[in-house]
């Protein structure tokens, strides 16, 4: 893959197109704990960095996934928290781990550059509204899995891929994944995400690219299939 200057995606169906084969395989079918953050991504330069032996590690930075994991799981495993509580959880973790703005730009491409002040402002709420729907409506399909931070790889202070795996409920087999997070003003955000060496970022970004370009430019039709996909997810 092409490095990119890049961030989060939903782990849902491609938006305009049918969804199939193994980039679909890697979107579809993770519980709501994975779904959280799947609303974000910066592919690391060289495009696939994990952690291993002789690498340095970032212990703030693995805390930091881990309690978030540990966060999310509380929330979802707690019966007495009503369905709209959840949601509500939901909405403000990503708000607080998330840089929505940065995401919105990522996944535009080369096309966040010729957007007006106004085009941009009119797609980033409705890619909001996309996203909560997304990750909302996979609440319920949280079955008691898990994540374990492994260890981490710091490619520079305050850039850190960190190695976990999914494990327990209904997953089958422990599924690796890696989490890019970032540091700025002592505060980390998780920028992007990658599942069995799928950088899931650059997949949303080429579909919503591949809209634009067949649009002409026009970010029109991509808004309407945002509108669509956040009423029927599945589309």
């Amino acid at each position: 893959m092409t490095p990119a200057a890049s961030l989060p995606i939903a782990a849902s169906a491609p938006v305009g197109r049918s969804a199939s084969g193994p980039a679909m395989q890697a979107r579809s079918g993770w519980p709501a704990l994975l779904s959280l953050v799947l609303v974000v991504g910066i592919p690391p330069q060289g495009a696939r960095a994990q952690a291993g032996v002789g690498r340095v590690r970032d212990l703030q930075a693995e805390q930091f996934v881990e309690t978030q994991a540990q966060r999310i799981v509380t929330t979802l495993s707690n019966r007495k928290l009503a369905e709209a509580e959840k949601r509500e959880t939901f909405r403000r973790v990503v708000d607080e781990i998330v840089d929505v703005p940065r995401v919105t730009t990522f996944v535009l491409g080369r096309y966040s550059r010729t957007l007006s002040p106004v085009q941009r402002q009119g797609f980033g709420v409705v890619f909001r509204a996309y996203a909560q729907t997304v990750y909302e409506r996979r609440i319920g399909d949280y079955h008691g899995e898990g994540l374990k931070v492994t260890g981490s790889v710091m490619r520079k202070p305050g850039d850190v891929i960190v190695a976990s795996t999914l494990s327990g409920g209904r997953v089958s087999s422990s599924v690796p994944i890696s989490w890019r997070v970032l540091s700025s003003s002592g505060s980390w955000k998780v920028v992007d995400v990658q599942v069995k060496g799928v950088w899931l970022a650059i997949l949303q970004q080429q579909d919503f690219v591949s809209t634009l370009d067949n649009a002409g430019g026009d970010i029109g039709p991509l808004i309407a299939q945002l509108k669509r996909a956040s009423i029927s997810p599945d589309r």
